[in-house]
């Protein structure tokens, strides 16, 4: 009878093709019908893991063996000049932001505001409101073509910045394009006149220049190249990363401890002590290289230091005139207690109705066209340009200008700079429209606007007001351009801070109060609430108020924002990161997964090299798997007839049932298919003979047949001895002792290089390849896939045992889950072997076995068993 895959089965025997379908994939495989195109599995390439493990192998031995005092303290030298290089860089990227930002924002405005005080007397109103629409359509178009062009650009790259320091590759997040394409569109979507800020970009930014400017090389500039040898491998470029986040928060905010503590906080999960003070110094130079040359273009006095950040809070004083008014009190703290918890609340209603978008947009809008991405900034442009300009005409209101009180040559310069932003649209002389002061304004302009005009608020209009960018930041976070999302939240809570400090003075009377200082925490409390940051976030604030008397109450309302929040759901940036499906591994698992152990959540079925290995096995283990490293083996050969015991068979020492038995035999079966496509007809033909084989009766027990039956090995694992045909299946699966592991990335190198020897010589004829040349082509090792199998002679042998790492971390099967999720993320590692107490390798451990839900479907299953 013809085999179940074959059509004339499906024709003529339904029964057997309802088998068929009922079978399991390894059945399948182990039967001979697996269909052609599922021969061969392309690589994953999204989402891998990064290797921050260092491979201690011949070649890097060879390396350190050269590596005298004299030398290392050059590689130290180098790495310093880079962090300060990479500060230096950041600095940079941040002025050409604000200096491009200022001049089309001025230029808007000031064309916007012309024609609105003319058409206020003209009654052309819908001409400015035209106008203005193709300002901001124009700007958040080019804003989002950049983001079409790398579409990892979109949004402020936190999260992504996040995952890739938690050892998650994200493709394309640290390119060149992707800093261009951010830089260029965070500039036009902020000069668009959308909700976002230029601050949280400038972390993506520092970033990607972190991790470029050490490799002196791109994919987007392959014609320049240069010979620098240092820094190729993830774990230096992690570290560089990390100085490069901790720089584009330094040079937004003028907070080089508030940079370092960000980059240890809330970005990187790997530190080390010497690490702390490369990147407190990568972040001073950031702040400072923006402040020296920010202030020279503005002031006209270079070598001042005026301007430490792109976002600046000034001063906080209260007037000399009111003896009663106090910064802040002890009675005030109680205030900000409760405007902490209201800003969690707000921050967790921000972040729950962000995913509900950010989830119809996945669903609705991604699957579609690219141009439909664009279509939806340009929609969330004009409305956000129509409620703006309507808000301000019709819920505005004009209140009295009020004379300053302040004295003091600082103090009355950012008065000045605050009385300057003031707007009279639509109202009569020596008065100024409350509404339009905040919205036809940069977003610094209307945050110091609410921290230190002297005039006040309405109620209505700050209520108001809080509603329109509330709902409307709220929106735009997600839309397919560059977008911030600091600033919007500490102008939102500001707003907020502002109307609850006029509550407190027209209703219960507290008129010592400080406006300033309730608008300061109410942006605070709001942040906090939106990004859950404490640590951070406190100093921050504090760095930019120059005021450490704010640090108390700062740090009080973080804390209960963060506590509020927490209680309903997580941080917008966790959120888009779970949203993306990243497995991003938290800081420690849950007290009840102690009760899985190692052994609960390895992966068994592996897939394994021998230490000398020939080139057809080794092309056929990369082309048929999607792994990234194998452990390598030796075959534990003495004690076959211990390892078959009663009615379970031990493979790798672990015990298969009857109902899992097929999975190896079934990898086996799948590898002797796949040599079918290897340009050898010697190979071929090799495969062929094995592939045919005669059907079994359909009555016998499916075990049995493959007890029974003869399934060709491993074609020439070992060079000194070919598998014989007459191996039993237990003799196939014999316990494997660990000696390694190889990477994916090794072993292609050493495949494009031609590092085998014949099996007539001996291994020491191989040729041998230097730590260099290994880690030439980082980051982007050549795949499989694309190399030319043609030249390579199969019968040729690879010995791999020079470049595995023979001492990675290892874990028993009996350790506990915390342990391991400890040992894993602690020491950054991307493979973690699980090697019984003889030395036999009986599984491994990878990121995904770490992950939440992964986790909770295992302790799942621990609970059925019970």
């Amino acid at each position: 009878m013809a085999g179940c895959g074959s059509g004339l089965c499906c024709c003529c025997c339904p029964r057997c093709c309802g088998e068929r379908e009922s079978r399991t994939p390894e059945e399948l495989t182990i039967l001979g019908e697996t269909r052609e195109e599922e021969d061969e599995i392309l690589p994953r390439k999204d989402y891998e893991s990064l290797d921050y493990d260092r491979c201690i192998n011949d070649p890097y031995l060879e390396v350190l063996e050269i590596m005298d005092n004299k030398k290392a303290q050059r590689y130290e030298a180098v790495k310093w000049v880079m962090v300060f290089a990479i500060g230096v860089c950041t600095g940079l990227v941040g002025l050409f932001v604000d200096f491009f930002v200022r001049l089309f924002t001025q230029l808007k405005f000031q064309v916007v505001q012309s024609s609105v005080e003319e058409c206020t007397e003209k009654g052309c109103l819908a001409l400015s409101l035209l106008e203005l629409l193709g300002f901001n359509l124009t700007f958040v178009f080019l804003a989002s073509l950049l983001v079409l062009i790398q579409p990892v650009a979109a949004g402020s790259g936190i999260p992504e910045i996040k995952c890739y320091l938690n050892g998650v590759k994200v493709p394309g997040v640290v390119r060149l394009r992707t800093v261009v394409c951010k830089a260029m569109g965070v500039l036009f979507s902020v000069a668009g006149g959308l909700f976002v800020g230029k601050e949280g970009p400038m972390i993506h930014s520092g970033a990607v220049v972190g991790a470029g400017l050490p490799q002196f090389q791109s994919i987007s500039l392959r014609k320049i190249q240069f010979n620098f040898p240092y820094f190729r491998s993830d774990r230096d470029k992690r570290d560089f990363v990390s100085a490069g986040a901790a720089a584009g928060v330094a040079a937004a905010f003028g907070a080089p401890i508030g940079g370092t503590l960000f980059s240890l906080e809330e970005g990187s999960s790997f530190w080390n002590q010497g690490l702390t003070w490369k990147v407190l110094f990568c972040s001073m130079a950031a702040t400072f290289t923006l402040n020296f040359f920010r202030s020279g273009i503005q002031f006209g006095s270079w070598g001042s230091f005026q301007l430490p950040g792109l976002l600046n809070f000034g001063e906080f004083k209260c007037s000399e005139s009111d003896k009663k008014c106090h910064l802040w009190t002890a009675v005030d703290l109680g205030f900000f207690i409760l405007m902490g918890i209201v800003g969690g609340l707000l921050g967790a209603t921000f972040n729950c109705l962000n995913k509900r978008l950010a989830k119809y947009r996945m669903r609705n809008v991604h699957p579609k066209p690219k141009l439909v991405r664009v279509l939806e900034s340009l929609l969330v442009s004009l409305t956000t340009t129509v409620v703006v300009f309507v808000a301000s005409m019709v819920l505005g209101e004009c209140r009295q200008i009020s004379s300053t009180g302040h004295s003091g040559n600082d103090t009355l310069n950012l008065q000045e700079d605050v009385n300057s932003s003031i707007k009279t649209f639509f109202c009569p002389n020596e008065t100024y429209n409350d509404m339009a002061t905040l919205f036809f304004n940069p977003q610094e302009s209307a945050i110091l606007q609410l921290f230190h005009q002297d005039g006040t608020f309405s109620p209505v209009t700050l209520s108001l007001f809080f509603l329109l960018y509330f709902s409307l930041s709220c929106w735009t976070y997600g839309i397919s351009v560059p977008s911030g999302l600091f600033v919007p939240s500490l102008l939102c809570g500001a707003a907020f801070g502002r109307l609850v400090a006029n509550l407190l003075k027209s209703y219960i009377g507290l008129d010592h109060i400080y406006s300033g200082t309730f608008a300061l925490i109410g942006a605070a409390a709001f942040l906090g609430g939106v990004v859950r940051m404490t640590i951070s976030l406190t100093v921050i604030l504090i760095e930019s108020t120059n005021e450490i008397t704010y640090g108390l109450p700062i740090m009080i309302t973080l804390m209960v924002a963060k506590w509020t929040g927490d209680f309903f759901n997580k941080g917008i940036y966790d959120i888009h990161v779970n949203l993306r499906g990243v497995p991003l591994l938290e800081w420690e698992t849950e007290v009840e997964m102690d009760k899985l152990r190692a052994s609960d959540i390895m992966e068994p079925n592996l897939t394994y090299v021998y230490p000398h290995t020939r080139i057809q096995s080794l092309v056929s283990i990369l082309r048929t798997t999607v792994h990234h490293a194998f452990p390598v083996v030796t075959e534990n050969r003495g004690n076959e007839r211990e390892f078959m015991k009663g009615n379970q068979l031990i493979s790798n020492n672990i015990k298969f049932k009857k109902s899992s038995i097929l999975t190896r035999a079934g990898e086996q079966r799948k590898r002797s298919q796949s040599m079918k496509s290897y340009p050898s007809s010697e190979l071929r033909n090799m495969c062929d003979e094995h592939i045919a084989t005669e059907e079994p009766p359909e009555k016998e027990d499916l075990l049995q047949q493959m007890l029974e039956r003869r399934y060709t090995p491993y074609p020439n694992l070992y060079p000194d001895q070919s598998p014989s045909e007459e191996w039993t299946m237990e003799e196939r699966f014999r316990p494997l002792t660990f000696h390694g592991l190889i990477l994916r990335s090794q072993l292609v190198t050493l495949l494009v290089r031609g590092v085998c020897y014949s099996e007539t010589q001996s291994s020491a004829s191989q040729p041998r390849l230097s730590h260099a040349e290994m880690s030439e082509d980082y980051p982007r090792y050549p795949d499989i896939h694309d190399l030319d199998l043609t030249l390579l002679n199969p019968r040729m042998i690879v010995d791999v045992t020079p470049y595995m790492n023979p001492s990675p971390f290892a874990v028993s099967p009996n350790t506990h889950v915390s342990q391991v999720f400890n040992l894993f993320r602690t020491m950054g590692l991307r493979h973690l072997p699980v090697v019984n107490a003889v030395g036999e390798i009986v599984g491994i451990i990878t990121r995904h076995n770490l992950t939440h839900e992964f986790l909770q479907a295992r302790l799942r299953q621990h609970y059925q068993s019970i």
